[in-house]
């Protein structure tokens, strides 16, 4: 708190980039966590949490005061027009400060604790196993097997504990190829296809000029004897042909095709880091002009070289799954082997096998190509205040954004939506879970992650249902991935980079639209099959001689049903006397909870694209309140009015769905302790 010099201002004005419309007038609140600005008039908040800001800038004063442009990694950027220029000086300060601490365990993930415990803290930490995932794909075998070389990580402490390398190599095989290679990572296996073809990846060698290692050319060739189909293996440099001889000087470089028998060396012209960084400033930059032509706006597009990138990325992965299918290995690697290694291991998996096409496959994707082979997210995401900023890099947005692309070619072959890539953009740089924290499976073992912080997979876990796809298919068409990479099919991806190109008012997808339908259904089968119970329970009430249960359908109505038509009308008076019938000496259930079970299911939901704010606490709707139905009374509530997930009495299944309080506390008070499938 002592960081917080000034905690609120009010009168003040907020401008977002755009600049259309008139800009709102309000009070800015700054906590250790987020800077909120709430609407005087409309009562709309602005939530941006702190580690997203990337840039505070102070501008020039004007006549109305003193500006502060604040850019976000989440590519929102607003201007606040303050008063007085002191609050906007103390503003800028605590700013600068809050947004990354100077010590990793400052970040938001080691103080935050969900509003409500609805989510447990060890969820999501044990769900991956790397040992059970290479198990997936028939390993360990007679070819590959399980090393424990680098149990302690003294082998190379920036991949993980367990690692698989090829049956025939010997331990000291191995350790003389650690050292071989940059940073010690040395080749290793990350990938198996059902057709025995392996997908390996490692560092550059030190090779230098003329240098060898006798030690790396044998696990080289116990890597391609691993494929007995084959007679030579494919080695991929993803660097640029200029970018590893420029290497060679600093002794290191790339393989000598003279001394490693049977391997054929490929050149791909993926960038580094740096060049990677600055394209994706001068995107920004295009991003947040105000009122572009089109053709400044394509120049910008073009200059920057962004999609060009995407291009080369996808090209190197979709040439490497194809060898992969055609039956040969490949040994992918970069510089250091834990940025373009890793993009390009991960898309070619997940172009072969369609389990990373599933929400939980593409976490255990992640966990392993990313996460425990080394990924420098505190490095490359700039998390902390002592990061180079040299260092920083958007490695892993260019990953989303890779198969964001991909998404759009096969949008029935992927479980999840879109929304579920900006999610995990946004939160990797919240900081608000540890799941990404630190630069290695070391990093976050020595910090206790698992014990000390949430995981973002149990946060995914326990809201699944808003990141599915509607239209996802799991059949055998989408089990490999062949995408058309022709430059027309590299699209701009507008729903990440300029989603506040309309200030933050929320604009609903496709997808959650047709989520919304999905859900409805749903709800109005599962209650359906609750009805065709009941009505045969109130057949059976009211004189029906046979208890047959369900007997087979006449023109899709049930004989239960028809003769329940016969005997709800009374011949003297053409109503049905249904207090007679709930009093009568077989009742199984009372009038009152079965006015409760009808009731709890909403027949009719209301349209989540013109609902503008929640009718529980008139919380505007935006980009930062996320939108939800309420399964029982159909309205469309925030976060902060969900109850979470409770069984509706009127549902056949029982299962638990998504409630709103007001609802909760109906269902709870009706129904108490009968809240029981019939």
């Amino acid at each position: 708190m002592e960081l917080i010099r000034t905690p609120k201002i009010e009168n003040v004005r907020l401008v977002f980039r755009n600049g259309k419309k008139k800009p709102p007038v309000g009070t800015l609140y700054l906590t250790t966590t987020h800077l909120i600005f709430v609407d005087a008039e409309s009562r709309k908040e602005t939530w941006i949490t702190l580690p997203h800001i990337g840039q505070v800038i102070k501008l020039p004063l004007s006549t109305v005061g003193a500006p502060l442009q604040i850019r976000c990694k989440t590519f929102l950027s607003v201007t606040f027009i303050i008063v007085k220029e002191r609050d906007c000086h103390d503003l800028y300060v605590s700013l600068t400060s809050l947004c990354q601490p100077v010590h990793i365990e400052g970040l938001y993930c080691f103080h935050y604790t969900p509003s409500r415990s609805l989510i447990r803290r060890s969820l999501g930490w044990y769900q991956f196993d790397i040992q059970a995932e290479y198990q997936r794909f028939g390993v360990p075998n007679q070819y590959w097997s399980l090393t424990n070389l680098n149990k302690d990580y003294e082998l190379c402490d920036t991949y993980p504990k367990y690692l698989y390398a090829p049956s025939g190599a010997s331990s000291a095989v191995i350790i003389g190829s650690s050292k071989f290679r940059s940073k010690g990572r040395f080749p290793v296996l990350s990938y198996l296809h059902s057709n025995g073809a392996a997908l390996c990846r490692c560092s550059q060698p030190l090779s230098g000029f003329s240098a060898r290692c006798l030690e790396d050319e044998q696990l080289m060739a116990s890597i391609l004897q691993a494929n007995p189909r084959t007679r030579f293996m494919y080695v991929v440099d993803t660097r640029p042909r200029i970018n590893a001889m420029a290497n060679r000087a600093a002794g290191k470089g790339y393989e000598n095709e003279a001394h490693y028998s049977d391997i054929k060396f490929m050149f791909f012209g993926i960038e580094n880091i740096h060049v990677m960084r600055s394209s994706l400033n001068k995107l920004s930059e295009t991003c947040e002009l105000k009122d572009p032509s089109i053709n400044t706006f394509l120049n910008g597009l073009q200059s920057c070289g962004w999609l060009r990138h995407i291009k080369a990325i996808l090209d190197t992965s979709h040439w490497v799954a194809t060898s992969m299918e055609e039956g040969f290995t490949v040994l992918v690697h970069c510089s250091d082997g834990w940025d373009r290694t890793a993009q390009v291991c991960a898309i070619a998996a997940l172009l072969l096998d369609p389990f990373y096409r599933t929400i939980h496959g593409f976490q255990a994707l992640i966990e392993k190509e990313w996460l425990a082979f080394g990924h420098k997210f505190t490095d490359r995401c700039g998390f902390l205040q002592t990061s180079d900023s040299k260092e920083i890099s958007p490695v892993f947005g260019q990953f989303l954004d890779c198969i964001w692309q991909l998404t759009r070619q096969f949008p029935t072959a992927f479980q999840f939506s879109e929304k579920y890539l900006i999610m995990m953009h946004d939160y990797l740089y919240s900081c608000q879970y540890g799941t990404f924290i630190g630069n290695c499976e070391k990093d976050r073992v020595d910090l206790r992650v698992s014990e000390r912080t949430y995981s973002l997979w149990g946060f995914v876990s326990a809201n699944i249902n808003d990141f599915l796809n509607p239209f996802y298919l799991n059949d055998k068409e989408n089990q490999i991935l062949r995408p058309d990479l022709s430059p027309s099919n590299i699209q701009f991806w507008r729903g990440l980079y300029c989603r506040f190109d309309s200030g933050i008012e929320s604009v609903e997808p496709v997808n959650d639209i047709a989520l919304s339908l999905q859900d409805q259904t749903a709800s109005l089968q599962d209650h359906v099959k609750f009805l065709k119970k009941r009505i045969i329970s109130l057949a059976g009430m009211l004189g029906s001689k046979k208890e047959e249960g369900i007997v087979p359908e006449q023109n899709g109505v049930s004989s239960s049903v028809m003769r329940l038509s016969k005997l709800t009308v009374k011949e003297d008076t053409k109503k049905l006397d249904v207090d007679s019938v709930f009093h009568s000496e077989c009742d199984p259930f009372s009038k009152s909870q079965l006015e409760t079970e009808l009731n709890s299911v909403a027949v009719t939901w209301k349209n989540i694209g013109e609902t503008t704010e929640c009718p529980s606490c008139q919380t505007p709707f935006s980009q930062s309140v996320t939108k939800h139905h309420c399964w029982s009374c159909g309205e469309v509530i925030c976060q902060r009015c969900l109850f979470g997930k409770m069984p509706l009495p009127g549902h056949a299944s029982f299962s638990p769905v998504p409630t709103c309080r007001e609802c909760a506390k109906r269902i709870r008070r009706c129904s108490s302790s009968s809240l029981q499938s019939p």
